[in-house]
């Protein structure tokens, strides 16, 4: 199928069951960090699932190759995004898996209804309103940062969407998890499983992968650490084996 690029647009092979996404890098690419959050969220077949802030769909995508799930749905803000998102859906003929909704965060239990989805999924803005680098791409920051929705938003609208039993899987900043575990009870969304990523075994970490879910006990795992790198440019063995795993060719 020929799909039509935009000026700058690109067409990525994700190395899974042929798929491709399409991607500007002036706006914004996905990173690793999306990788590991579709290796470390579990979703059992026949379940409904939801991405917060899709972005150009890459989680809805990497999800579909790894899972069974019934449906996959994407919600995006930016109007630029969605549409490169809803191509790459063409694209990889998976109109009938993945659907990609045009709308605001905050605003998404209205869109969906209460206990509408089995998982949902969330790779959020990292940083506070201007905390961090700024980057003068307006794609870019508001990707990055927190200008269109907090992470309460984020909380509240899932434990909303989510179904009694469900789960929410997120990656963040670690500089941030005492506010994000605070947030997350708060709604309800009761922290499960967490592991840390550090990008050499010797730094500290700079990810934080959460399992939470909804309405269970109080009773957290916390996994092993996962290093990206073993030395400059060379993943570690681990990281390469998410890159093996059967779903990619």
């Amino acid at each position: 199928m020929t799909i039509k690029l935009l000026p700058n647009e690109r067409l990525d092979d994700l190395g899974r069951k042929g798929y491709k996404i399409i991607q500007n890098p002036e706006k914004f690419c996905f990173g690793i960090d999306a990788v590991l959050l579709s290796e470390f969220a579990k979703v059992k077949a026949g379940k409904k699932v939801l991405d917060l802030g899709t972005g150009t769909g890459i989680l809805p995508i990497l999800l579909e190759a790894k899972t069974d799930a019934a449906h996959l749905t994407g919600l995006e803000i930016q109007e630029e995004s969605a549409d490169m998102a809803r191509r790459s859906v063409i694209c990889n003929g998976l109109e009938n898996k993945i659907s990609i909704v045009t709308g605001d965060i905050k605003e998404a239990g209205s869109l969906f209804g209460a206990a509408s989805f089995d998982v949902i999924t969330c790779n959020p803005p990292y940083m506070i309103g201007g905390h961090g680098l700024q980057n003068p791409s307006e794609a870019k920051m508001i990707a990055r940062h927190e200008i269109l929705c907090t992470f309460e938003d984020v909380a509240r609208e899932t434990a909303y969407m989510l179904k009694e039993g469900g789960y929410f899987y997120l990656v963040h900043r670690p500089f941030r998890l005492a506010e994000i575990i605070s947030v997350l009870v708060k709604y309800r969304l009761e922290p499960k499983r967490i592991r840390f990523v550090h990008p050499y075994v010797d730094k500290e970490p700079n990810m934080v992968l959460i399992e939470a879910k909804k309405g269970a006990n109080a009773r957290v795992t916390i996994e092993k650490p996962l290093i990206i790198y073993k030395e400059k440019g060379q993943y570690s063995d681990e990281v390469l084996e998410v890159y093996k795993t059967p779903y990619f060719e």
